[in-house]
């Protein structure tokens, strides 16, 4: 069946924050002029005085969460893809990087892993938005964990309730999803194409009081974006459908065949996804991204693969980092 190509709007401009990713470093310097450091950009946003007076940094862990800032010629839309593991995460790093989240006019979550939905509850209240929109999945409600060697399963905290999100509306959808007057897309549900990109088989989900397997964790979706004159601006959650299907997919749905830009999660870290490391850098020449921001499940061994292949491209990611495309 043909797979039902949208039209994405181009934008003027588009910024993004990392809020929440597993590290940060303000003091490496990199050779790409659209991205500044938190310590850089703070102090020409807020001035020398504002950068003494917030002396706190950004707390980091094993979560995710990136601010989008969407520019047209009229208007501009503010998207958090994401929210992080803790409660806290993503309301305390907003307030120490100096950004006001009631700004925002659309959260998006990438897969039901609690690493990436952590903060949501939270971050809902700091935003106060009565029908804020939340587009999710049907899947990320359900009762996710992993199978141990012994085949234990460890349960992963749950997803909030509807009652405890009730500032916001959900929206759930498995297919390609528009928002911000047609200039950002959420893939969907991405298709397994190549051949190394497989499924992590100690994934389970609990469905009907039984633990199966959720190899495949088909709610994984990605936040798409057209950049006039540049391309596709590709940010992804964990890309536990393979972050080269899921590059390959916002090209088929979107028509635009350059890509710009890829941030966010690769998912090569681990033994079972380590093996796809050159593969995924195998692809990714032939896709060449002017930009490539791998950062929290890529893994050190696939971020020293890339910046090796990609000198002029690679970005170690920083919470706090600046990207102004």
């Amino acid at each position: 069946m043909e797979t039902k190509k949208f039209v994405l709007k181009e934008a003027s401009r588009i910024e993004i924050i990392s809020l929440v990713d597993n590290s940060i470093d303000f003091l490496s310097s990199n050779s790409k002029r659209e991205v500044q450091s938190l310590r850089q950009w703070t102090k020409e946003r807020y001035g020398e005085e504002w950068a003494q007076t917030h002396a706190e940094f950004p707390v980091v862990e094993h979560g995710f969460s990136m601010l989008t800032r969407v520019f047209t010629e009229k208007s501009s839309y503010s998207i958090l893809f994401d929210t992080g593991v803790s409660p806290n995460g993503v309301v305390v790093n907003a307030e120490r990087i100096g950004l006001d989240l009631g700004g925002i006019d659309y959260i998006v979550l990438s897969h039901g892993h609690y690493d990436h939905f952590g903060g949501l509850e939270v971050t809902v209240k700091a935003i106060n938005k009565t029908d804020l929109p939340i587009i999710a999945h049907e899947h990320m409600f359900e009762h996710r964990g992993t199978a141990n060697s012994n085949g234990v399963i460890r349960k992963y905290p749950e997803f909030p309730t509807k009652e405890n999100l009730n500032l916001a509306k959900i929206i759930t959808t498995k297919k390609p999803y528009l928002i911000a007057s047609k200039t950002a897309c959420i893939t969907g549900e991405i298709p397994r194409k190549t051949s190394f990109e497989r499924g992590s088989p100690q994934n389970m989900v609990l469905s009907n009081n039984r633990w199966q397997s959720d190899s495949d964790i088909l709610d994984e979706r990605a936040l798409v974006l057209n950049l006039k004159e540049k391309g596709l601006i590709i940010i992804s959650g964990c890309a536990h459908a393979g972050i080269i299907n899921t590059i390959h997919y916002a090209q088929l749905i979107t028509g635009v065949t350059k890509i710009y830009a890829v941030l966010g999660g690769f998912h090569l870290a681990g033994k079972e996804c380590e093996n796809r490391i050159d593969l995924t850098i195998k692809e990714l020449k032939l896709i060449n991204p002017e930009l490539i921001v791998p950062s929290h499940c890529t893994g050190w061994k696939a971020m020293t693969e890339i910046s090796e292949k990609f000198p002029k491209a690679f970005v170690w990611n920083s919470v706090g980092n600046l990207y102004q495309l």
